[in-house]
């Protein structure tokens, strides 16, 4: 019974191997026969190849548009090889590809428990650095004074031009009422003016009124 199955084993070992096409070898219809390549891959397999034969599976990838490492894994398992080798990342037998399924779930949760674990150790520091209290910051005495001096000066310029702006206020008014005097001066003046002639009107009419009866007295004739 063992010997018929070992027999059974190494004609399946055989027929994948004969079975297997490698890239650099194979022809338009038998990369045609591999699951997953139709006309436009092999077409394209073949001229890439052309130039120049398949170093490995990474420079088929990378050749070939339209491959990946997911289609290069399914063409592996279906049979393709670069130079004789599979791809490294395609699994032989369903049973392996189940464990490599497992180990990538368990890989998972590991790179997230470091990925945890190195957000944890950077926010330590930051941690420390916010709780450790602040300590005082030294002030340049020279920064100070020099501080200090632009201040009181900035005050004495605007007391100067409050100052100025007060003289310049009362300057304005004075002037404002020395006008109005000499306005005013003016006006009495003229008033004064228009008045003098009139006074002497005045005086003339009643200087006359008082010569009137004493002209009339000299010029009547002397009762006898």
């Amino acid at each position: 019974m063992l010997k018929k199955i070992l027999a059974i084993v190494a004609m399946l070992y055989a027929a994948a191997t004969f079975a297997a096409v490698d890239v650099n070898k194979a022809t338009a219809a038998e990369l045609d026969g591999i699951k997953g390549i139709g006309p436009g891959i092999s077409t394209k397999i073949i001229d890439e190849r052309k130039k120049g034969n398949y170093k490995d599976w990474n420079d088929f990838i990378t050749r070939v548009q339209g491959v990946g490492e997911g289609n290069a894994a399914k063409f592996s398992a279906e049979g393709l090889t670069v130079n004789g080798a599979g791809f490294s990342g395609a699994a032989a037998t369903p049973a392996k590809k189940d464990d490599k399924a497992a180990t990538a779930k368990e890989t998972k949760p590991a790179a997230k428990a470091e990925d945890k674990k190195a957000e944890s150790k950077a926010a330590a520091p930051a941690a420390a650095a916010s709780a450790t209290p602040a300590k005082d910051v030294k002030t340049d005495p020279k920064a100070e004074a020099k501080a200090k001096k632009e201040a009181d000066k900035k005050a004495k310029a605007e007391e100067k031009a409050k100052k100025d702006e007060e003289a310049k206020a009362k300057s304005d008014a004075d002037k404002k009422a020395k006008d109005d005097a000499k306005t005013k001066k003016a006006g009495d003046d003229k008033t004064k003016k228009d008045d003098k002639p009139a006074a002497k009107d005045e005086k003339k009419d009643a200087k006359a009124d008082t010569t009137k009866p004493a002209a009339s007295a000299a010029s009547a004739p002397a009762k006898k």
